[in-house]
Protein backbone atom coordinates (compact mmCIF):
# COMPACT_ATOMS: atom_id res chain seq x y z
CA UNK A 1 0.00 0.00 0.00
CA UNK A 2 1.45 3.57 -0.98
CA UNK A 3 0.64 7.19 -1.05
CA UNK A 4 -1.19 8.73 -3.68
CA UNK A 5 1.38 9.62 -6.92
CA UNK A 6 1.07 13.54 -6.03
CA UNK A 7 4.01 13.22 -2.82
CA UNK A 8 5.75 11.07 -5.78
CA UNK A 9 5.29 13.18 -9.27
CA UNK A 10 7.95 15.93 -8.21
CA UNK A 11 10.60 13.18 -7.84
CA UNK A 12 9.28 11.59 -11.45
CA UNK A 13 9.78 15.28 -12.59
CA UNK A 14 13.03 16.20 -11.67
CA UNK A 15 14.53 13.00 -12.58
CA UNK A 16 13.39 13.57 -15.87
CA UNK A 17 14.90 17.26 -15.77
CA UNK A 18 18.26 15.82 -14.40
CA UNK A 19 18.56 12.06 -16.15
CA UNK A 20 20.64 13.43 -19.42
CA UNK A 21 23.16 15.01 -17.00
CA UNK A 22 23.69 12.27 -15.03
CA UNK A 23 27.26 10.76 -15.29
CA UNK A 24 27.99 7.85 -16.85
CA UNK A 25 25.37 8.10 -19.67
CA UNK A 26 26.53 6.69 -22.43
CA UNK A 27 26.67 3.60 -20.50
CA UNK A 28 23.55 1.35 -21.60
CA UNK A 29 23.81 -0.82 -18.35
CA UNK A 30 24.09 1.89 -15.86
CA UNK A 31 20.97 3.73 -18.11
CA UNK A 32 18.90 0.73 -18.15
CA UNK A 33 19.86 0.15 -13.86
CA UNK A 34 18.77 3.97 -13.49
CA UNK A 35 15.31 3.30 -15.27
CA UNK A 36 14.54 0.59 -12.94
CA UNK A 37 15.00 1.83 -10.16
CA UNK A 38 13.02 4.80 -11.31
CA UNK A 39 10.16 2.37 -12.11
CA UNK A 40 10.39 0.66 -8.78
CA UNK A 41 10.14 3.90 -6.83
CA UNK A 42 7.11 5.05 -9.40
CA UNK A 43 5.40 1.98 -8.54
CA UNK A 44 5.86 1.64 -4.83
CA UNK A 45 5.63 4.98 -3.76
CA UNK A 46 6.41 6.03 -0.49
CA UNK A 47 4.90 3.57 1.86
CA UNK A 48 2.57 4.12 4.68
CA UNK A 49 1.82 3.23 7.90
CA UNK A 50 -0.23 0.63 6.90
CA UNK A 51 2.76 -1.32 5.10
CA UNK A 52 3.91 -3.16 8.31
CA UNK A 53 7.80 -2.33 7.93
CA UNK A 54 6.55 1.09 8.55
CA UNK A 55 4.32 0.91 10.79
CA UNK A 56 5.72 2.70 13.31
CA UNK A 57 7.34 5.44 11.25
CA UNK A 58 5.28 7.95 9.21
CA UNK A 59 7.05 9.51 6.36
CA UNK A 60 4.02 12.46 5.70
CA UNK A 61 7.43 14.91 7.43
CA UNK A 62 9.50 14.34 4.50
CA UNK A 63 6.66 14.00 1.87
CA UNK A 64 5.92 17.42 2.79
CA UNK A 65 8.78 19.11 1.85
CA UNK A 66 9.63 19.90 -1.72
CA UNK A 67 13.04 19.20 -2.31
CA UNK A 68 15.18 20.27 -5.46
CA UNK A 69 18.07 17.51 -6.48
CA UNK A 70 21.35 18.97 -4.97
CA UNK A 71 23.60 20.79 -7.47
CA UNK A 72 25.74 18.81 -9.13
CA UNK A 73 29.29 19.95 -7.34
CA UNK A 74 27.60 19.92 -4.29
CA UNK A 75 26.50 23.08 -2.35
CA UNK A 76 28.52 25.75 -0.61
CA UNK A 77 30.37 24.72 2.64
CA UNK A 78 32.36 26.58 4.83
CA UNK A 79 34.89 24.08 6.55
CA UNK A 80 37.56 25.32 8.95
CA UNK A 81 38.14 21.88 10.45
CA UNK A 82 37.14 18.95 8.62
CA UNK A 83 35.08 16.67 10.70
CA UNK A 84 36.37 13.34 11.13
CA UNK A 85 36.22 10.26 13.55
CA UNK A 86 39.73 9.57 13.78
CA UNK A 87 41.94 11.15 16.16
CA UNK A 88 44.78 13.04 15.40
CA UNK A 89 47.56 11.54 13.91
CA UNK A 90 45.78 8.29 13.14
CA UNK A 91 46.44 7.45 9.68
CA UNK A 92 43.25 7.00 7.40
CA UNK A 93 42.09 7.47 3.79
CA UNK A 94 39.06 9.47 3.73
CA UNK A 95 37.06 10.50 0.92
CA UNK A 96 34.51 13.68 1.25
CA UNK A 97 31.28 14.43 -0.61
CA UNK A 98 29.26 17.85 0.09
CA UNK A 99 25.50 17.13 -1.09
CA UNK A 100 26.63 13.61 -2.09
CA UNK A 101 29.05 15.07 -4.73
CA UNK A 102 32.43 14.04 -4.08
CA UNK A 103 34.81 16.45 -3.17
CA UNK A 104 38.95 15.67 -4.18
CA UNK A 105 39.92 19.08 -3.09
CA UNK A 106 39.06 17.90 0.58
CA UNK A 107 39.80 14.58 0.09
CA UNK A 108 42.92 12.29 0.32
CA UNK A 109 43.72 8.88 0.03
CA UNK A 110 47.14 7.32 0.49
CA UNK A 111 48.99 4.38 -0.29
CA UNK A 112 47.05 1.27 -0.71
CA UNK A 113 47.83 -2.34 -1.25
CA UNK A 114 48.51 -3.60 -5.08
CA UNK A 115 45.17 -3.96 -6.50
CA UNK A 116 43.08 -1.97 -4.13
CA UNK A 117 40.38 0.51 -4.97
CA UNK A 118 39.04 3.07 -2.85
CA UNK A 119 37.54 5.90 -5.06
CA UNK A 120 34.82 7.83 -5.60
CA UNK A 121 31.81 6.20 -7.79
CA UNK A 122 32.13 9.29 -10.51
CA UNK A 123 36.27 8.14 -11.24
CA UNK A 124 34.79 4.61 -10.91
CA UNK A 125 32.70 4.82 -14.12
CA UNK A 126 35.28 5.87 -16.32
CA UNK A 127 38.21 3.66 -14.18
CA UNK A 128 36.50 0.96 -13.52
CA UNK A 129 33.38 0.55 -15.22
CA UNK A 130 33.27 -3.39 -15.16
CA UNK A 131 33.05 -3.80 -11.88
CA UNK A 132 30.80 -1.39 -11.50
CA UNK A 133 28.49 -3.00 -14.00
CA UNK A 134 29.19 -6.57 -12.11
CA UNK A 135 28.03 -5.52 -8.87
CA UNK A 136 25.91 -2.57 -8.99
CA UNK A 137 22.47 -2.95 -7.88
CA UNK A 138 22.85 -6.18 -7.62
CA UNK A 139 22.94 -6.83 -3.38
CA UNK A 140 19.68 -7.41 -1.88
CA UNK A 141 17.35 -5.19 -4.16
CA UNK A 142 13.71 -5.68 -3.06
CA UNK A 143 10.59 -4.25 -4.31
CA UNK A 144 9.76 -3.26 -0.78
CA UNK A 145 12.21 -0.50 -0.56
CA UNK A 146 11.20 2.70 -2.40
CA UNK A 147 15.02 4.69 -1.03
CA UNK A 148 16.78 2.35 -2.72
CA UNK A 149 14.74 2.63 -5.81
CA UNK A 150 15.00 6.24 -5.44
CA UNK A 151 18.78 6.61 -5.06
CA UNK A 152 19.48 3.69 -7.73
CA UNK A 153 17.57 6.45 -10.02
CA UNK A 154 18.95 9.06 -9.07
CA UNK A 155 22.72 7.19 -8.77
CA UNK A 156 25.65 9.86 -9.43
CA UNK A 157 28.22 9.57 -7.04
CA UNK A 158 29.36 8.23 -4.08
CA UNK A 159 32.03 5.51 -2.89
CA UNK A 160 33.74 2.27 -4.31
CA UNK A 161 35.75 0.21 -2.37
CA UNK A 162 37.40 -2.98 -4.28
CA UNK A 163 39.85 -5.44 -2.36
CA UNK A 164 41.33 -8.17 -4.32
CA UNK A 165 41.89 -11.46 -2.74
CA UNK A 166 44.40 -11.63 0.39
CA UNK A 167 44.24 -7.87 0.20
CA UNK A 168 43.62 -6.01 3.42
CA UNK A 169 43.99 -2.48 4.00
CA UNK A 170 45.72 -1.21 7.10
CA UNK A 171 44.50 2.04 8.13
CA UNK A 172 40.67 2.74 8.35
CA UNK A 173 38.92 4.20 5.04
CA UNK A 174 36.96 7.11 6.33
CA UNK A 175 34.44 8.69 4.26
CA UNK A 176 32.66 11.95 5.37
CA UNK A 177 29.32 13.05 4.24
CA UNK A 178 28.62 16.70 4.49
CA UNK A 179 25.15 18.10 4.13
CA UNK A 180 25.38 21.47 3.53
CA UNK A 181 21.68 22.41 4.24
CA UNK A 182 20.33 24.21 1.15
CA UNK A 183 23.40 24.25 -1.04
CA UNK A 184 24.55 27.49 -2.80
CA UNK A 185 21.19 28.43 -4.23
CA UNK A 186 18.57 30.47 -2.34
CA UNK A 187 18.41 27.91 0.48
CA UNK A 188 15.61 25.70 -1.16
CA UNK A 189 15.56 22.18 0.56
CA UNK A 190 17.82 19.59 -1.35
CA UNK A 191 18.08 16.12 -1.56
CA UNK A 192 21.23 13.63 -2.53
CA UNK A 193 21.46 10.13 -3.07
CA UNK A 194 25.00 9.17 -2.23
CA UNK A 195 26.03 5.38 -3.50
CA UNK A 196 28.55 2.73 -1.50
CA UNK A 197 30.10 -0.32 -3.12
CA UNK A 198 32.69 -2.19 -1.27
CA UNK A 199 33.03 -5.84 -2.84
CA UNK A 200 35.89 -7.44 -0.39
CA UNK A 201 37.45 -10.86 -2.60
CA UNK A 202 38.15 -13.96 -0.63
CA UNK A 203 40.24 -12.94 2.76
CA UNK A 204 40.51 -9.19 2.02
CA UNK A 205 39.67 -6.82 5.16
CA UNK A 206 39.33 -3.34 6.04
CA UNK A 207 37.35 -1.17 8.26
CA UNK A 208 34.72 1.68 6.85
CA UNK A 209 33.96 4.56 8.86
CA UNK A 210 30.80 6.74 7.94
CA UNK A 211 30.44 9.93 9.10
CA UNK A 212 27.09 12.19 8.55
CA UNK A 213 27.42 15.54 9.50
CA UNK A 214 25.20 18.75 9.00
CA UNK A 215 26.15 22.29 8.60
CA UNK A 216 23.08 25.09 9.89
CA UNK A 217 19.82 24.23 10.43
CA UNK A 218 19.29 23.83 6.75
CA UNK A 219 16.71 21.43 5.43
CA UNK A 220 18.00 18.66 3.15
CA UNK A 221 17.27 14.72 2.37
CA UNK A 222 20.29 12.65 2.40
CA UNK A 223 18.95 9.01 0.83
CA UNK A 224 22.42 6.70 1.06
CA UNK A 225 22.06 3.19 -0.05
CA UNK A 226 25.37 0.88 0.40
CA UNK A 227 25.86 -2.98 -1.16
CA UNK A 228 28.87 -5.15 0.45
CA UNK A 229 30.11 -8.42 -0.72
CA UNK A 230 31.51 -10.14 0.98
CA UNK A 231 33.54 -13.07 -0.29
CA UNK A 232 34.94 -16.29 1.78
CA UNK A 233 36.53 -15.77 4.54
CA UNK A 234 36.71 -12.04 4.15
CA UNK A 235 36.36 -9.52 7.31
CA UNK A 236 34.72 -6.18 6.61
CA UNK A 237 34.35 -3.78 10.00
CA UNK A 238 31.30 -0.95 9.39
CA UNK A 239 31.12 1.97 11.61
CA UNK A 240 28.91 5.02 11.17
CA UNK A 241 28.09 7.95 12.67
CA UNK A 242 25.01 9.98 12.41
CA UNK A 243 25.38 13.57 13.23
CA UNK A 244 22.55 15.50 10.64
CA UNK A 245 21.86 18.79 11.00
CA UNK A 246 18.22 18.86 13.59
CA UNK A 247 16.29 19.58 10.33
CA UNK A 248 18.02 17.11 8.04
CA UNK A 249 15.55 13.59 6.80
CA UNK A 250 18.29 10.43 6.60
CA UNK A 251 17.59 7.37 4.96
CA UNK A 252 19.90 4.85 5.13
CA UNK A 253 20.29 1.20 3.34
CA UNK A 254 22.68 -1.30 3.78
CA UNK A 255 22.75 -4.40 1.88
CA UNK A 256 25.01 -7.36 2.57
CA UNK A 257 25.99 -10.62 0.77
CA UNK A 258 28.28 -13.00 3.14
CA UNK A 259 30.30 -15.66 1.64
CA UNK A 260 31.75 -18.78 3.50
CA UNK A 261 33.85 -17.82 6.91
CA UNK A 262 33.05 -14.09 6.30
CA UNK A 263 33.22 -11.79 8.86
CA UNK A 264 30.70 -8.49 8.63
CA UNK A 265 30.34 -6.16 11.91
CA UNK A 266 27.91 -2.98 11.73
CA UNK A 267 27.79 -0.18 14.23
CA UNK A 268 25.42 2.91 13.56
CA UNK A 269 25.71 5.74 15.57
CA UNK A 270 22.48 8.17 15.69
CA UNK A 271 22.79 11.30 16.96
CA UNK A 272 20.79 13.78 14.45
CA UNK A 273 18.56 14.14 12.21
CA UNK A 274 14.40 15.54 12.17
CA UNK A 275 13.73 12.06 10.77
CA UNK A 276 16.42 9.26 10.25
CA UNK A 277 15.93 5.42 9.25
CA UNK A 278 18.74 2.94 9.19
CA UNK A 279 17.77 -0.58 7.44
CA UNK A 280 20.55 -3.21 7.62
CA UNK A 281 20.12 -6.30 5.92
CA UNK A 282 22.97 -8.75 5.74
CA UNK A 283 22.37 -12.13 3.97
CA UNK A 284 24.61 -15.00 5.40
CA UNK A 285 24.78 -16.64 2.36
CA UNK A 286 28.02 -19.21 3.32
CA UNK A 287 28.74 -21.71 6.26
CA UNK A 288 30.59 -20.13 9.00
CA UNK A 289 29.44 -16.50 8.80
CA UNK A 290 29.93 -14.39 11.75
CA UNK A 291 27.51 -11.37 10.97
CA UNK A 292 27.42 -8.74 14.31
CA UNK A 293 24.96 -5.84 13.94
CA UNK A 294 24.63 -3.19 16.79
CA UNK A 295 24.36 0.71 17.86
CA UNK A 296 23.28 3.11 20.18
CA UNK A 297 20.83 6.11 19.74
CA UNK A 298 20.31 9.08 21.45
CA UNK A 299 16.93 11.36 20.23
CA UNK A 300 15.95 14.53 21.91
CA UNK A 301 13.17 17.16 21.26
CA UNK A 302 10.83 16.31 18.18
CA UNK A 303 13.41 13.59 17.09
CA UNK A 304 12.14 10.18 15.48
CA UNK A 305 15.13 7.33 14.86
CA UNK A 306 14.20 4.18 13.12
CA UNK A 307 16.53 0.97 12.99
CA UNK A 308 15.25 -1.79 11.35
CA UNK A 309 17.37 -4.78 10.66
CA UNK A 310 16.89 -8.07 8.67
CA UNK A 311 18.99 -10.73 9.22
CA UNK A 312 18.68 -13.96 6.70
CA UNK A 313 20.48 -16.82 7.86
CA UNK A 314 20.73 -18.91 4.34
CA UNK A 315 23.32 -21.35 5.08
CA UNK A 316 24.24 -23.32 8.48
CA UNK A 317 26.50 -22.75 11.16
CA UNK A 318 26.29 -18.69 11.17
CA UNK A 319 26.37 -16.83 13.74
CA UNK A 320 24.51 -13.20 14.84
CA UNK A 321 25.08 -11.05 17.23
CA UNK A 322 22.44 -7.87 17.89
CA UNK A 323 23.00 -5.15 20.30
CA UNK A 324 21.01 -1.91 20.32
CA UNK A 325 20.72 0.47 23.13
CA UNK A 326 18.86 4.19 23.25
CA UNK A 327 18.33 7.23 24.95
CA UNK A 328 15.18 8.83 24.34
CA UNK A 329 14.79 12.32 25.97
CA UNK A 330 11.92 15.53 25.34
CA UNK A 331 9.24 14.10 23.04
CA UNK A 332 11.68 12.21 20.68
CA UNK A 333 10.57 8.65 19.26
CA UNK A 334 12.59 5.89 19.10
CA UNK A 335 12.02 2.50 16.40
CA UNK A 336 13.39 -0.82 16.73
CA UNK A 337 12.52 -3.53 13.93
CA UNK A 338 14.97 -6.49 14.27
CA UNK A 339 14.27 -9.81 12.50
CA UNK A 340 16.03 -12.82 12.03
CA UNK A 341 15.07 -15.21 9.25
CA UNK A 342 16.25 -18.92 9.59
CA UNK A 343 16.04 -20.58 6.31
CA UNK A 344 14.88 -24.51 6.06
CA UNK A 345 18.71 -25.42 5.40
CA UNK A 346 19.94 -23.30 8.17
CA UNK A 347 20.75 -25.77 10.78
CA UNK A 348 23.33 -25.25 13.67
CA UNK A 349 22.08 -21.02 13.89
CA UNK A 350 23.17 -18.96 16.52
CA UNK A 351 21.43 -15.92 16.84
CA UNK A 352 21.50 -13.65 19.33
CA UNK A 353 19.43 -9.92 19.42
CA UNK A 354 18.76 -7.64 22.24
CA UNK A 355 17.44 -4.09 22.42
CA UNK A 356 16.85 -1.90 25.35
CA UNK A 357 15.95 1.56 25.68
CA UNK A 358 15.90 4.33 28.69
CA UNK A 359 13.06 7.06 28.47
CA UNK A 360 14.30 10.02 30.06
CA UNK A 361 10.94 12.26 30.03
CA UNK A 362 6.97 11.13 30.05
CA UNK A 363 6.79 11.96 26.66
CA UNK A 364 9.40 10.27 25.24
CA UNK A 365 9.00 6.97 23.45
CA UNK A 366 10.26 3.25 21.71
CA UNK A 367 8.15 1.15 19.45
CA UNK A 368 10.40 -2.27 19.69
CA UNK A 369 9.44 -5.34 17.55
CA UNK A 370 12.42 -8.09 17.85
CA UNK A 371 10.72 -11.02 15.70
CA UNK A 372 12.49 -14.63 15.06
CA UNK A 373 11.36 -16.64 11.75
CA UNK A 374 12.86 -19.88 11.75
CA UNK A 375 12.09 -22.74 9.45
CA UNK A 376 15.05 -25.30 10.99
CA UNK A 377 14.63 -27.31 13.66
CA UNK A 378 18.42 -27.46 15.46
CA UNK A 379 19.15 -23.57 16.34
CA UNK A 380 19.75 -21.61 18.87
CA UNK A 381 17.83 -17.95 18.57
CA UNK A 382 16.86 -15.64 21.44
CA UNK A 383 15.99 -11.96 21.27
CA UNK A 384 14.73 -9.48 24.35
CA UNK A 385 13.66 -5.95 24.38
CA UNK A 386 12.99 -3.33 27.05
CA UNK A 387 12.63 0.03 28.16
CA UNK A 388 12.46 1.51 31.36
CA UNK A 389 13.45 4.74 32.95
CA UNK A 390 17.06 5.54 35.50
CA UNK A 391 17.25 3.95 38.33
CA UNK A 392 16.23 5.87 41.55
CA UNK A 393 17.98 4.04 43.82
CA UNK A 394 21.19 4.03 41.60
CA UNK A 395 20.95 7.95 41.13
CA UNK A 396 20.58 8.29 45.62
CA UNK A 397 23.76 5.79 45.73
CA UNK A 398 25.83 8.24 43.11
CA UNK A 399 24.48 11.48 45.05
CA UNK A 400 25.01 9.65 48.33
CA UNK A 401 28.78 9.79 47.44
CA UNK A 402 28.92 14.16 46.60
CA UNK A 403 27.82 13.54 43.00
CA UNK A 404 25.75 16.14 41.62
CA UNK A 405 22.36 15.37 40.32
CA UNK A 406 23.72 15.92 36.89
CA UNK A 407 27.22 14.24 36.62
CA UNK A 408 25.05 10.77 38.26
CA UNK A 409 22.35 10.73 35.36
CA UNK A 410 25.09 11.05 32.94
CA UNK A 411 27.08 8.07 34.96
CA UNK A 412 24.11 6.32 34.02
CA UNK A 413 23.30 6.85 30.92
CA UNK A 414 27.12 6.37 29.47
CA UNK A 415 27.16 2.91 31.99
CA UNK A 416 24.21 2.14 30.00
CA UNK A 417 24.91 2.91 26.41
CA UNK A 418 28.47 1.34 27.00
CA UNK A 419 27.19 -2.20 26.14
CA UNK A 420 26.57 -1.41 22.76
CA UNK A 421 29.59 1.04 22.11
CA UNK A 422 31.97 -2.07 23.17
CA UNK A 423 31.04 -3.61 20.23
CA UNK A 424 32.97 -1.55 18.19
CA UNK A 425 36.08 -3.76 17.42
CA UNK A 426 38.46 -1.11 16.12
CA UNK A 427 39.70 1.03 19.73
CA UNK A 428 39.96 4.26 17.97
CA UNK A 429 37.06 4.30 16.85
CA UNK A 430 35.03 3.12 19.87
CA UNK A 431 37.13 5.90 21.77
CA UNK A 432 35.87 8.98 19.59
CA UNK A 433 32.37 7.08 19.65
CA UNK A 434 32.48 7.19 23.30
CA UNK A 435 33.66 10.79 23.20
CA UNK A 436 30.65 11.64 21.13
CA UNK A 437 28.36 10.18 23.52
CA UNK A 438 29.90 12.27 26.37
CA UNK A 439 29.79 15.19 24.24
CA UNK A 440 26.27 15.02 23.59
CA UNK A 441 25.40 14.08 27.11
CA UNK A 442 26.71 17.96 27.82
CA UNK A 443 24.86 19.16 24.93
CA UNK A 444 21.76 18.23 26.40
CA UNK A 445 21.75 19.79 30.22
CA UNK A 446 23.85 23.15 29.04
Amino acid sequence: MTTDTNTIQPYLDHHGRVAAALPGGELPWLAALRETGLARFSRQGFPTARVEAWRYTSLRPLEKVAFEPAPAAGGAVSIDVLPTVMPAGQASHRLVFVDGAFRADLSSVGALPEGAVVTSLGQALTGHAALLERYLGHVGVTDSNPFQALNTAFLADGLVVHLPKDVAVPDPIEVVFVGSGGGAGAGKPTMHHPRILVVAEANAEATLVEHHVGQGDGVYFANHVTEIVAGEGARLHHYKVQRESAQAFHMATVTADLAKDASYDNFVLTMGGRLSRNEIKPVLNGTGVECRLSGSYMVNGQQHCDTTTVIDHARPHCTSREVYKGVIDGSAKAVFQGKIIVRPDAQKTDGYQLNRALLLSDTAEIDSKPELEIYADDVKCSHGATAGELDDDQLFYLRSRGIDLESARNLLISAFLADAIEEVRIDTVREAFQGMVTGWLKSQRA
